[in-house]
């Protein structure tokens, strides 16, 4: 997601949208400890993501 996408969310969009990149997050690093994923770069990316998110969260509270 962009800076520009994520500022129009709303507060309980940013809540919703953080839950769930948290469990993709923790699927990941589940599927990744069992054997190599494809791209683990994405587990980077999805926390970068869940970054941007609370400190939306954070700015708009």
């Amino acid at each position: 997601m962009k800076t520009k996408e994520i500022k129009a969310l709303s507060k309980d969009q940013l809540i919703q949208k953080i839950s769930t990149e948290k469990e993709l997050v923790g699927k990941l690093k589940f599927a990744n400890a069992i054997s190599p994923i494809e791209n683990p770069m994405r587990i980077r990316q999805s926390r970068k993501l869940i970054a941007k998110l609370l400190t939306e969260l954070s700015a708009k509270a």
